[in-house]
């Protein structure tokens, strides 16, 4: 039940003073929070669109420009150490790109230990308890020095990365295009 749904007779008042001093009738419901605030916003950032549609649609953009570079280690390599098989996908190079620039939009100065903090996992150990790992070092630095080599991000003094103004233009204009596309999708349907 939506709050904006309920009569303003149903306001019961509280007897507690601290607490303000009407109660709506319910709560809104988790899954109804999103779709209420986002009808009939603009999109105008990254951090405006779905993480998942704004990834997808940057991964494909990183493919359709051809700087980013896939080196031939790409199709063997291990993501990490608790994994058993390298990734299925042929182009999960790109999707790995567009969520790290993502993190790295949202929150400056993430550098290659962060990151690999952020894609590990649980190794299993057969018996043992699981415990946690660290992803490949190597793939989060060589998706950092391509988009360094792209202009999207930059060093930061204080340790880490940054992203620069043009990235910050590039990746906007793609979440744009993402929500268009999202709206041109649910008018379909």
């Amino acid at each position: 039940v939506i709050v904006a749904d309920c009569p303003a007779s149903a306001l019961v008042p509280r007897s507690a003073p601290a607490l303000p001093p009407w109660q709506p009738c319910a709560t809104m419901a988790p899954q109804h929070y999103d779709t209420v605030f986002s009808e009939g916003a603009k999109v105008k950032t990254v951090k405006d669109v779905q993480a998942e549609k704004f990834i997808s649609s940057f991964a494909q953009h990183l493919k359709r420009q051809g700087r980013f570079e896939i080196p031939k280690w790409a199709d063997y390599v291990k993501t990490s150490r608790a994994k058993e098989l390298p990734p299925l996908d042929h182009d999960w190079l790109y999707t790995r790109a567009a969520s790290m620039v993502r993190k790295v939009y949202i929150r400056n100065g993430t550098g290659v230990g962060g990151f690999r903090k952020v894609y590990g996992g649980q190794i299993r150990r057969g018996t043992c308890t699981n415990k946690f790992c660290k992803s490949s070092g190597k793939i989060a630095r060589y998706v950092l020095q391509q988009l360094e080599e792209m202009g999207l991000v930059e060093q930061d003094e204080n340790g880490g990365r940054k992203i620069t103004k043009e990235g910050q233009r590039e990746l906007d204009t793609v979440a744009v295009q993402a929500a268009a596309e999202d709206e041109e999708e649910k008018d379909d349907e």
